[in-house]
């Protein structure tokens, strides 16, 4: 029990700060006759942990303390970011004030740059290297908008991906779908919120209410049945939200989505310690699975869609979503099955992962709903 207590602690300590989405940077990059202008949002929490923005120490930044180190992250950005066009280097520079601007997640910095470069056309690159010493996950998102050209193209930096050419004629069909799978896959596994719904969701999957006790399924057969019954369900219901936000139909306040989320997860993991919802968890999913939708839908808009391609990026996207929760389920059942009748999962993994997962959830509920920023 004293491990399991210390797992449990261990757990709670280091999985709020997973509950954010991954540290992102926003680019809007736009290349005109001999000079590239560039519109770039930082997350504020992300400059302050570099360079210590908070100057009293609170815990809260002000303008006053943004603003008298507008210098100094203007030159931590700038040393981050190399365009080369042709053989030259277009070195960029601050051409305007630094903003504010409220992302989904929080307050951003917004710099404005413009770098002369008069041979853009012989070939450019872009060599983005903000955070990744200190985040390997962070990413530079950014829109890359071609010389006369009106519509953007999406393009990811991370650091396996730091260096690329900007494309002066638009991707083809092939290329956008390609870039939207990858990115759907890549939101799904860093989605941790949306794995805990979908693994409190399969942990019962192998498992029978008997005399208010769980018990091993019987045969795979039936696992296999209630995966399928609920992977669709939930499938089925954020591919509806998903769509109906991103075609604008319907928008939903970021926080209200966001506590949501974590509500389902502490709903669907409290459920499996009871059992009160056990023959129609399809439901459950079903349900709480329109409101990830939402969540989903504002990873993609965080991406940026491509005006002239917006169904080809959705299904993309989309695609990559099932696919990465496809391997989600691929990797766990087959165990879980495997060891359903150990006392491991019975008494260990169903009922201590089931109160773990709704401790966390209820971490981030309090975050999201509060605006909590505690000590994570």
């Amino acid at each position: 029990m004293k491990r399991w207590l210390l797992f449990i602690a261990s757990m709670v300590v280091l999985m709020p700060a997973w509950a954010h989405k991954p540290s992102d940077s926003y680019l809007t990059v736009r290349a005109e006759e001999e000079r590239v202008l560039i519109r770039w949002d930082i997350a504020l929490r992300d400059l302050d942990y570099v360079l210590q923005l908070d100057r009293d120490g609170n815990g809260e930044l002000t303008w006053g303390e943004v603003k008298q180190r507008g210098n100094d992250i203007t030159r931590y950005a700038i040393d981050h970011l190399a365009i080369t066009g042709g053989n030259a280097a277009c070195v960029p520079a601050a051409s305007g004030d630094m903003q504010l601007d409220h992302h989904s997640d929080g307050t951003y910095a917004v710099l404005t740059l413009a770098a002369p470069c008069p041979h853009l056309r012989s070939g450019l690159k872009l060599n983005y290297s903000l955070l990744f010493d200190v985040d390997p996950t962070h990413r530079g998102l950014v829109q890359w908008i071609a010389p006369g050209s009106a519509s953007a193209q999406p393009l990811v930096f991370s650091t396996d991906s730091a260096e690329q050419g900007l494309q002066l004629q638009a991707p083809s069909a092939g290329e956008t779908l390609k870039q939207y799978v990858v990115e759907g896959v890549w939101h799904i596994w860093m989605g941790y919120d949306h794995i805990l719904f979908l693994l409190s969701l399969l942990l019962p999957a192998v498992l029978i209410r008997m005399a208010g006790r769980w018990e091993p399924a019987p045969s795979l057969k039936k696992s296999l049945l209630e995966v399928l019954k609920v992977v669709t369900a939930f499938t089925l219901a954020h591919s509806i939200t998903l769509s109906l936000a991103v075609l604008g139909f319907i928008s939903l306040p970021s926080r209200f989505v966001e506590s949501t989320i974590a509500a389902s997860i502490i709903v669907a993991a409290l459920n499996n310690l009871r059992g009160s919802i056990e023959k129609r968890r399809w439901v459950m999913a079903f349900v709480f699975g329109l409101i990830h939708g939402f969540g989903f839908a504002s990873a993609l808009a965080d991406l940026g869609l491509p005006q002239g391609a917006l169904a080809l990026a959705l299904v993309g996207f989309n695609l990559g979503v099932e696919a990465g929760q496809m391997a989600i389920v691929v990797c766990f059942v087959p165990l879980a099955f495997w060891l359903r009748g150990t006392k491991f999962y019975l008494r260990g993994v169903m009922p201590v992962g089931s109160v773990l997962i709704a401790i966390v959830a209820l971490y981030w509920f309090i975050q999201r709903a509060f605006d909590f920023q505690g000590p994570f």
